[in-house]
């Protein structure tokens, strides 16, 4: 099981977004930017869906998910890879859903995407890029 340590948790609490990227289940990808996120355990990422579109049609068909944050400050940054599941009730989505709505009332979040982490990879530059961590 994948760990997400207290500095990737600062990372992507300091992310401007992070980069969602799917397959279809033949393998097409599609990448997206996430306003909406953040890390809700030690190897769970919510997001919240209010624009998704084919991210959701690609996680119904698979649910593999690759998740990118990073920290223009300092130059941190990680990958996450895992399974992705959908709720749309329940304490998950609710929360996600006041953190939109306390961002951007506005807005009206259709579903939380749960990301189960299982592997976390270094994406920060220098002689540990890609290496994995957990």
């Amino acid at each position: 099981m994948a760990k997400i340590t207290e500095e990737m948790k600062e990372v992507a609490g300091k992310a401007k977004g992070f980069a969602v990227a799917t397959a279809t289940k033949e393998g097409l990808p599609n990448v997206v930017s996430i306003g909406f996120g953040k890390v809700i355990s030690d190897d769970e990422i919510l997001l919240m869906n209010v624009f998704m579109k084919k991210t959701i049609e690609n996680i119904k068909a698979n649910p593999k998910v690759a998740i990118s944050v990073w920290d223009m400050g300092s130059l941190k940054g990680y990958q996450f890879k895992g399974n992705a599941r959908i709720e749309t009730s329940g304490a998950t989505f609710d929360e996600g859903v006041k953190v939109v709505k306390s961002m951007m009332p506005q807005l009206s979040p259709k579903a939380a995407v749960i990301v189960k982490v299982d592997s976390i990879y270094v994406t920060t530059p220098g002689p540990d890029a890609g290496k994995q961590v957990s």
